[in-house]
């Protein structure tokens, strides 16, 4: 039998840059090994979801005040479990729980790593068959090592973490990863139910055709944000536009969309949320050390997202990601 030893699946390619490293544990590297397992089960459900008793709401709200989707549950409790079982990780933070979870126990406390994630964004678009994801970022404790971890190991700034990624659930599911090393996806063979390397060493264009903004919230934007919209849809001598407007209302998915081809992501604050409305820590954190990697850039409009000091666990705030070209035009509007 003939064996393709040019593909490599995720725990082949963890593994393998691993032993760049001669000092390393294996935690990270079994820690995403754990991440890409549980993705594995909630994708076989966002599979079958309409044949299944699993779609729509819950009858619950989160901490957020946001309707609980069936789904969500099901992926916040996959994600959970295979991390609490592992022995990478000392303890979890959820958008969908009202504070973090310490796995207090002697394996646990001795795990080097704390994980925060999304565990289905997008989740309102379940019903109607639109793509959905996982966003997740990994912290290495700041704690002593030996006991259980503290809240201070998940208020740590952005550009502290040692890894992030997301997974997108679409036509295909896909796991892309961030290390400082890089970004690299990793595309699911159902024929063989592992993530395959698929799109390596993935670099954002320097700039692109697409902005992605909910223009029904277009008056509640400040004149500044307005400008710039303005801008995307009118060509200039500098611009290069105009641009197309492209909204799928997952964030997962736009994102993920402008990181393969250029394009800049805006969610602003309004009128109404001043503050903004996606969690620094389940959302922008991890988009913008991924989209940074990459070559891009992100903000919170007013200063590096990767550089603000936390002080709660579901803390909002305005977000706007993407090429940098496309990032500077828009700092020079503002």
């Amino acid at each position: 039998m003939l064996i393709n030893r040019k593909i490599q699946t995720l725990d082949e390619f963890t593994i393998q840059q691993m032993r760049d490293f001669p000092n390393a544990t294996g935690e990270l590297s079994g820690l995403l090994r754990d991440i890409g397992l549980a993705a594995k089960r909630v994708h076989v459900e966002v599979n079958k979801a309409g044949l299944v008793d699993i779609l729509g709401d819950a009858g619950t709200m989160n901490v957020q005040g946001e309707e609980v989707k069936k789904l969500d549950i099901y992926a916040n409790n996959q994600f959970m479990g295979v991390l609490r079982h592992g022995v990478s990780c000392a303890g979890i933070g959820s958008e969908e729980l009202d504070d973090i979870v310490v796995f207090d126990d002697e394996i646990s406390n001795k795990s080097k790593y704390v994980c925060l994630f999304d565990p289905l964004d997008g989740s309102s678009n379940i019903d109607v068959n639109v793509s959905i994801g996982t966003i997740f970022s990994v912290f290495r404790r700041v704690s002593e090592l030996g006991k259980p971890a503290t809240k201070e190991d998940f208020l740590q700034q952005g550009i502290k973490q040692v890894a992030a990624g997301y997974v997108i659930y679409g036509s295909s599911t896909m796991l892309v990863y961030a290390t400082r090393r890089g970004v690299n996806g990793f595309t699911l063979d159902q024929s063989v139910g592992e993530f395959t390397l698929s799109h390596p060493d993935i670099k954002c264009p320097d700039t692109g055709k697409i902005y992605s903004v909910n223009h029904g919230n277009f008056f509640q934007y400040n004149e500044k944000v307005q400008n710039y919209i303005h801008e995307c849809q009118r060509k200039t001598k500098d611009n290069g536009g105009p641009y197309t407007q492209r909204y799928i209302g997952s964030m997962v998915a736009d994102v993920h969309r402008n990181l393969i081809k250029g394009g800049i992501f805006m969610y602003p604050g309004t009128t109404d949320k001043p503050k903004g409305k996606l969690r620094l820590l389940y959302e922008c954190n991890p988009f913008a050390f991924i989209v940074e990697i990459a070559g891009g850039k992100a903000t919170n409009g007013k200063e590096r997202i990767l550089e603000v000091q936390p002080t709660e666990i579901h803390q909002r705030t305005p977000f706007f990601v993407g090429s940098k070209l496309m990032m500077e035009q828009y700092e020079q509007t503002q």
